[in-house]
């Protein structure tokens, strides 16, 4: 056959490339949280525990993906999945703040559109990821906060706890222990002390982010990190990349971390852990900020990189990776 022939039949459709019926690749990524997580003080029963619940929450995720679900219902489910696990400060582990209650942030983005959905100090959800999700499909708004927030998930059927159900005596003991330590807005070691998250990939080739949090031990009433601000600890775009972050807010709002990792892989075409690397190896430490981000683009490469102690993070795909570690060496 002709050049030119073969030219034509292409542009008609007529002819498939040859790569034309591989499937597209399948990502995700999870993190449960970065910070003073202290390699010394971490037990074999809680490394192990740890391990199996960052699995949970993998597994969890790409099981939708894997059976074509949507990288939204993914990211959902990976995250819920460790809300749900009082070791991780999420949902039901979440720390207390300086009154000992619970306040709940989180986000989830749609790179598709885009769209975004989150919720800020909510005390009695039991699940904020999923709220956050309802903000985005059920309402105009993207961010609501405490009482609106929880007018909003009752109007929603969304599932309501009391405040004890967040009161777990390791987070009393920590508040306890952060209050004998003068006031220090870190969480007890062994545990981590920042957020969950998740990131992925679908088959359709759309991206999106979710993140969740009980933000700081003994922190101020109202006090809100990055996890529920779009750009700054969760943000996605299908034409560059999905990132949720994990660490000290403060600076991450500041540095608009997730929104800046997605602009320099779309603007100044840096690969994905080219981009990680100099939010977090440069311009988030040279302000003093410590933690990490977990990202995925649209191409299903995976970047998780810190500048902290460790990060609970773990990513599979399609191309047959599972990695789950905690430390710098991959442990």
């Amino acid at each position: 056959m002709s050049r030119p022939r073969l030219l034509a039949l292409l542009c008609l459709g007529l002819i498939a490339p040859a790569h034309a019926s591989e499937p597209r690749p399948l990502a995700i990524a999870i993190h449960g949280g970065a910070g003073v997580i202290d390699p010394a003080k971490m037990t074999p029963a809680h490394a192990a525990s740890y391990r199996a619940g960052l699995a949970a929450a993998l597994d969890a995720g790409y099981a939708i993906l894997e059976r074509g679900g949507s990288s939204l219902d993914a990211v959902t489910a990976a995250v819920r999945t460790m809300e749900d696990d009082p070791q991780f400060n999420a949902g039901r582990g979440a720390v207390l703040n300086h009154d000992g209650d619970a306040e709940l942030d989180a986000a989830i983005m749609d790179g598709h559109g885009p769209r975004a959905g989150a919720v800020a100090g909510v005390r009695h959800v039991k699940n904020p990821i999923e709220l956050a999700r309802l903000v985005m499909e059920k309402s105009p708004h993207v961010l609501l906060v405490a009482e609106g927030a929880e007018e909003f998930a009752l109007e929603q059927g969304a599932v309501l706890v009391p405040r004890e159900y967040f009161r777990t005596a390791a987070r009393i003991r920590e508040l306890e222990e952060a209050r004998r330590r003068a006031g220090e807005l870190k969480a007890a070691a062994p545990g981590p002390t920042g957020t969950v998250g998740a990131v992925a990939l679908d088959r359709a080739g759309h991206l999106a982010a979710a993140t969740s949090t009980g933000g700081l031990t003994d922190k101020h009433r109202g006090r809100v990190g990055d996890s529920p601000i779009v750009g700054a600890g969760t943000y996605a775009d299908d034409d560059s990349c999905a990132v949720s972050g994990t660490g000290q807010g403060e600076f991450f709002i500041r540095q608009v971390v997730a929104y800046d990792i997605c602009a320099l892989v779309k603007y100044r075409r840096l690969t994905l852990a080219q981009a990680v690397r100099e939010l977090i190896h440069e311009k988030l430490r040279r302000t003093g900020g410590e933690g990490g981000v977990i990202a995925v683009d649209r191409y299903g490469n995976i970047a998780m990189d810190f500048n902290s102690v460790g990060m609970f993070r773990g990513a599979r795909d399609s191309r047959g990776r599972r990695d789950i570690a905690m430390y710098r060496d991959a442990q």
